[in-house]
């Protein structure tokens, strides 16, 4: 499933979920849903690099998460294939009570006992949006995003732990993981192949080359 997602057509409709590029996050806080982070200069050329990845594809439809990241990422695509920018709330970042602060394994909130009570339960988990839920939220999404590509191909741009644990959900797999195992480099292409209504095949792409999954933020 490594190989270049195929284009639509053909009865076939494939929505690409891009994870957005590089945020400006000098003081390395969880970002979340917190407004005024944009990409960096780097993430800037990574939706460039990714929009003529793209370019030869037949993309009818390009929607993306409100918050800016996700809508500067999108934006060259949507240029390039002359196609208005949608906004979608359920493509949107993951809550975390978190947010805000420093999160890093061995600094910041996590050696605070006053944030234990919230580690419980990683399975739900405890601190933020469970899993289960943020994996309907983005089905629902997606199937949207392919009804109004249908027959050609969509581009729904979301984050980190949204697009992966929607992954994780339709292959079947348990909602808690080890974050630092996360397949979903910024600026990376998860692409859902749809026969219909039925999914038939996921490809994982990245244009940009991998990036390190630990990096604070999503």
């Amino acid at each position: 499933m490594r190989d270049r997602a195929p284009t639509g057509g053909g009865g076939r409709t494939v929505v690409h979920l891009l994870r957005h590029g590089e945020v400006h996050n000098p003081t390395g806080i969880l970002y979340g849903r917190l407004p005024g982070f944009n990409l960096s200069e780097r993430g800037r050329r990574q939706a460039l690099t990714v929009a003529e990845h793209l370019a030869d594809h037949d993309i009818a439809h390009v929607v993306a998460s409100p918050l800016d990241r996700a809508q500067q990422t999108a934006a060259p695509i949507a240029d390039s294939h002359r196609l208005e920018l949608a906004s979608d709330e359920r493509l949107i970042e993951a809550d975390n009570q978190f947010e805000g602060l420093r999160v890093s394994v061995g600094d910041g909130a996590l050696r605070s006992p006053l944030h234990w009570p919230k580690l419980v339960n990683p399975f739900r988990p405890s601190w933020g949006e469970p899993y289960l839920d943020i994996a309907h939220r983005m089905l629902g999404a997606v199937q949207r995003a392919r009804a109004a590509a249908e027959g050609h191909e969509a581009v729904c741009v979301s984050h980190q732990l949204p697009i992966w644990t929607l992954r994780r959900f339709l292959e079947g797999k348990r909602m808690w993981h080890d974050p630092r195992r996360r397949e979903c480099s910024l600026a990376s292409l998860t692409s859902l192949v749809f026969e219909g209504e039925q999914l038939v095949r996921l490809v994982y792409t990245e244009p940009v080359g991998a990036t390190n999954p630990r990096v604070t933020g999503a």
